[in-house]
């Protein structure tokens, strides 16, 4: 048995500026009792705690932190045990961070079902492959699929070791035209087909999907999340709203772009057109948080400039210019993603898994405090992190 004191907490719903000590007892917290004393065993001090935090869209097998696309292009033909590797690191840093839990959204290599069957600290939901439409974009990361028989083959075969289903809907950004590249990847009977038969197989669907077109597609199917969703609309947010589909805008790799034209070689032209597409995405995420619709915070981690952990904290700053309160925003990285996935809760609470991340400093007072993660606790394991405040 262990005792947590903490100054200042988010039970995932609610924050409390009072302390709390919250009683682990093997994987479980036994007890939370409001006030500072330390009731049972030995006590660990800190000034924050809250649940771990989850990043709810990742590419384990990729380094964000390279940024020579050249590299990058050949990285794809390296050796499996090279990119595990990579992706052990990756589990480092996104620990480092205080994030216990991510979803990784998709690798045709075959790493993330690895390392999410040996990470024991943090949790991996893994998609394995992906789908899409034949030489059309997603290589890295998806299937092809040309006609509805491989549609059902497909989905039951990645069902029974995928955790959720990713579709690749649209393709990527043109940032020089700020359009998105080509017509939606599957129309709406073929993306139809594909939730049906994900829900048959008992798996929930998000989409790579940006561009009017391709969004309403994928919410008119039934996708459960959208990734990504620039150029959204309003009348797109209040049928999300209506049916429950979730959004996962990250911000991440496009503001990376916007703040480091040069690693991409962006010239003044798309540089105003990075800002136009930002300013009009913190619109529509501001927007969506009035309308209901489940906001969840995902980083796309191993995009160009978007390091592991790193980038999920980047990612909550940019939904705070949103003007999200810190408690939404926190919402959107802990208890929402994990009551959306029917994943256990971590909501400090008697019962719960102790899954915990614990910091130096109060993110209510200074949200450049979340940088500061001490300790993160998942089960009974408790791992001192190594980020320096």
């Amino acid at each position: 048995m262990r005792t947590l004191v903490a100054s200042a907490w988010f039970d995932g719903e609610r924050y409390r500026a009072t302390p709390v000590s919250i009683v682990v007892e093997g994987a479980r917290i036994a007890a939370v009792v409001e006030g500072g004393q330390a009731i049972a065993g030995p006590a660990t001090r800190c000034a924050f705690a809250m649940p771990g935090l989850v990043d709810a869209h990742c590419h384990l097998f990729l380094d964000g932190g390279e940024l020579d696309f050249k590299v990058r292009s050949r990285y794809q033909e390296a050796p499996l045990e090279q990119m595990i590797e990579v992706g052990r690191d990756n589990v480092a840093r996104t620990l480092s961070r205080g994030i216990t839990l991510v979803r990784d959204a998709g690798d045709r290599y075959g790493v993330n079902h690895a390392i999410r069957s040996e990470s024991k600290a943090l949790e991996v939901r893994s998609a394995g492959e992906a789908l899409r439409r034949p030489g059309r974009y997603g290589s890295f990361m998806a299937r092809e699929v040309a006609n509805d028989d491989e549609i059902r083959a497909a989905v039951r075969d990645i069902a029974r070791s995928c955790d959720d289903l990713k579709i690749i809907e649209t393709g990527i950004i043109d940032f020089e035209s700020g359009s998105v590249k080509g017509a939606p990847q599957f129309d709406l009977e073929s993306l139809r087909l594909v939730v049906r038969c994900a829900r048959e197989q008992g798996i929930r669907t998000f989409a790579h999907c940006s561009g009017a077109e391709g969004i309403a597609v994928a919410v008119e199917a039934g996708i459960d999340s959208i990734e990504h969703g620039f150029f959204m609309t309003e009348d797109l947010l209040r049928r999300m709203a209506g049916q429950g589909t979730a959004w996962v805008p990250t911000f991440s790799p496009v503001h990376f772009q916007w703040l480091r034209p040069e690693a991409a070689g962006w010239g003044p032209e798309t540089v105003l057109k990075l800002a136009a597409i930002l300013e009009s995405h913190r619109e529509y995420v501001a927007r969506a948080v009035q309308l209901g619709v489940d906001l969840v915070a995902g980083s796309d981690a191993g995009s160009p400039g978007v390091e592991h952990g790193a980038g999920l904290i980047d990612e909550l700053r940019r939904l705070l210019e949103c003007g999200l309160s810190m408690e939404q925003t926190l919402r959107a990285a802990t208890s929402l993603p994990r009551r959306l996935w029917r994943a256990e809760s971590a909501d400090i609470r008697p019962g719960a898994l102790a899954n915990l991340t614990l910091f130096g400093a109060d993110p209510f007072q200074d949200p450049a405090n979340l940088l500061r993660v001490s300790e993160a606790v998942r089960g009974a394991g408790w791992s001192r992190a190594s980020v320096s405040p």
